[in-house]
């Protein structure tokens, strides 16, 4: 939407719990009460997301021939699966999907589109339900196809990435040049990558902006770190403000108490009906 930066300020005030459900800081990745499972999924995505693996899984996952389900369908098979790259959470990922969503509708009243945002970003996470180990599907993300950023989390990872040694992508822009737009960046894949496109091909209206909410809502070495700026192109800095403004309610609803779901799925299914993707999707 042209100019929703411009509305930021007219977001309503809203407080967040200091800490996350452990009682900790959010994003600890240095000794927090999951470390031993965050630190082994990123070792396992930083050592093998190269751009020979992210094409081979867009080709396996862009097809869309993995079944047929409603969105609601979706989120609970979601009550099975912890998010094993979070060191803020270990609640069912369903949960955090209303929790965001809820916030997401306190601070912005009248875009409801934003609120469909927040119920949906992490639903590509059904992937792990369906046979991909967790390392490739939650987490962090990065470009692949271009230097790994010390700015992510666990950098030291990535010295074991066989595209760590390659003459071009290991270079800094690789196989990009400056300005080149982050949308067109070959991201690492996860649940990000997944849903973006799924919505997008499933005929989804939400707006772009709000699409682009889901895409790289897990890029943090970009939107909270600075990292791969040179990449930038029309548009992106728009991009960048608006997802910064979803991550503060992805990240700091973790500590909010548990949302009764039952009594929110009308609404929701209000607003799945309103943006064309209410009945059974492929996947």
């Amino acid at each position: 939407i042209p100019g929703m930066t411009a509305v930021l300020e007219d977001a309503v005030a809203v407080t967040f719990e200091s800490q996350n459900a452990f009682g900790d800081s959010y994003r600890n990745y240095e000794n927090s009460a999951r470390q031993d499972s965050v630190s082994e999924n990123y070792f396992k995505q930083h050592s093998q997301m190269t751009v020979d693996f992210v094409k081979g899984m867009q080709e396996k996952w862009l097809e869309l021939s993995h079944g047929e389900y409603t969105i609601m369908e979706a989120i609970e098979m979601l009550d099975e699966l912890v998010d094993d790259s979070d060191p803020d959470n270990e609640l069912p990922n369903s949960i955090h999907d209303f929790q965001t969503a809820e916030r997401i509708r306190q601070a912005w009243p009248e875009h409801d589109w934003f609120h469909l945002v927040g119920l949906l970003h992490d639903l590509g996470k059904v992937m792990a339900l369906w046979g991909e180990p967790q390392w490739c599907v939650v987490g962090d993300t990065f470009p692949v196809g271009c230097k790994f950023s010390e700015k992510c989390v666990f950098p030291e990872h990535f010295s074991s990435n066989p595209d760590n040694k390659d003459p071009v992508y290991s270079t800094e822009n690789g196989i990009y040049e400056e300005g080149c737009g982050i949308s067109n960046l070959m991201m690492a894949w996860g649940h990000d990558e997944y849903m973006y496109w799924m919505l997008k091909k499933n005929g989804c209206t939400i707006p772009e902006v709000g699409l682009n909410m889901i895409r790289f809502h897990s890029f943090y070495p970009w939107h909270d770190a600075g990292a791969y700026k040179q990449f930038e192109g029309p548009g992106d800095r728009e991009t960048l403000a608006m997802v910064k403004e979803f991550n503060r309610f992805d990240l700091y609803s973790k500590g909010d108490a548990v949302p009764d779901v039952e009594a929110l799925k009308p609404y929701y299914q209000g607003l799945l009906k309103k943006y064309g993707i209410d009945g059974k999707l492929k996947w």
